[in-house]
């Protein structure tokens, strides 16, 4: 009897053990199962950059970054476009945007959604949507890039249209880009009329125009032009590969107009399919970590939080007298004055 109750209560024993493996690995079958969590980016930053940056927030947050970056030929409208037509049934759930203005566009489309970050305190108001549907961070300033043979450089934007330096200055072209929205400020600022006598005047003045910021900054840099107007990273970076050139902050006397700031920019897509990992992921975008490693990056931003370390070449925003803006101004002149873009270029 007692051996029939020993071997009954050892059975019993082995079933449970064996039940418990069996529960243990339904359990560990149903988490490898588990979907894991996603957000999904759109991105008009260049991806030598953003890549890194995204990559980190994988690590930090185990959240999987599902990226579709816009190429160089695109100019930042490819992915803008494809939120545009995606807007009944939308694929994205952020927004990362190398400027302002196409992030208006979004929020005035209906493709954006309000959502203000813990993180954005601290960012300048300017740069950010009253109502949240942008916030912006880490900026570029369009700055003159001037070659270091030039003595008595240039300090204005203005200069471009001075006779002394007739034939020897290059931009790139108005119709794309940085460019694009630096002229759009422009007409905002001077108002519709002095900002075409500008354009015109920089004709007049024979001011070459070039295909983007980076080959006007190597012009400059092989002593082909003086100076050109471009973003801070394109001199930097000549900078930084000891190319005999400066960098200047336009405009900064106490009346000057100021120096036209580029930020990136995130948006939450409205009907975003992983809202709660999409505010994750802009949380990370606007925190300090994120403004220090793109400071310290070649491309060379300017955090707008104040006390973010960042490298000897760049000033921080409170030492820049800053062109004084309303972005959402800029975007809708920006839309305005394509036509007579298009003709100045003479492509019309």
């Amino acid at each position: 009897m007692k051996k029939r109750r020993f071997w009954l209560a050892y059975f019993h024993i082995l079933w449970i053990l064996s039940f418990g493996v069996f529960i243990g690995s339904c359990s560990q079958t149903d988490n490898k199962k588990a979907p894991k969590k996603t957000v999904v980016v759109y991105v008009s930053e260049d991806q030598v950059f953003s890549e890194p940056i995204l990559k980190d927030f994988e690590k930090e947050t185990g959240i999987l970054v599902k990226a579709v970056f816009d190429t160089e030929e695109a100019k930042s409208t490819g992915v803008m476009n494809r939120l545009l037509a995606e807007k009944a049934n939308p694929q994205a759930d952020v927004y990362w945007a190398n400027e302002p203005i196409r992030a208006q566009v979004l929020k005035e489309k209906g493709v954006a959604a309000p959502y203000v970050s813990k993180n954005a305190e601290g960012i300048p108001n300017v740069f950010k949507d009253s109502k949240g549907y942008w916030t912006g961070f880490s900026a570029r300033a369009r700055v003159l890039i001037v070659n270091s043979k030039v003595t008595n450089p240039p300090n204005s934007i203005f200069d471009l249209v001075s006779p002394r330096w007739k034939g020897k200055v290059v931009i790139a072209n108005p119709l794309f880009g940085t460019t694009t929205a630096h002229m759009a400020a422009l007409f905002t600022v001077l108002g519709d009329e002095k900002a075409k006598k500008f354009m015109e005047d920089m004709k007049a003045n024979q001011v070459v125009i070039s295909t983007s910021n980076g080959e006007s900054a190597d012009f400059v840099a092989s002593g082909k032009y003086a100076f050109s107007l471009v973003d801070s990273d394109d001199a930097v970076n000549r900078m930084r590969q000891k190319r005999p050139v400066r960098m200047i902050y336009p405009d900064q006397e106490d009346n000057g107009l100021g120096c036209f700031i580029v930020p990136n920019v995130v948006v939450l897509i409205k009907g975003a399919p992983h809202p709660d990992e999409a505010k994750r992921l802009i949380d990370y975008l606007l925190s300090k970590e994120v403004e220090r490693k793109l400071a310290f990056a070649d491309c060379a931003q300017i955090p707008l939080h104040q006390g973010v370390e960042m490298p000897k070449e760049l000033l921080p925003l409170d030492k820049i007298k800053v062109m004084q803006v309303d972005y959402a101004k800029v975007a809708q002149k920006m839309l305005e004055i394509q036509p007579f873009l298009k003709e100045w270029a003479g492509l019309k």
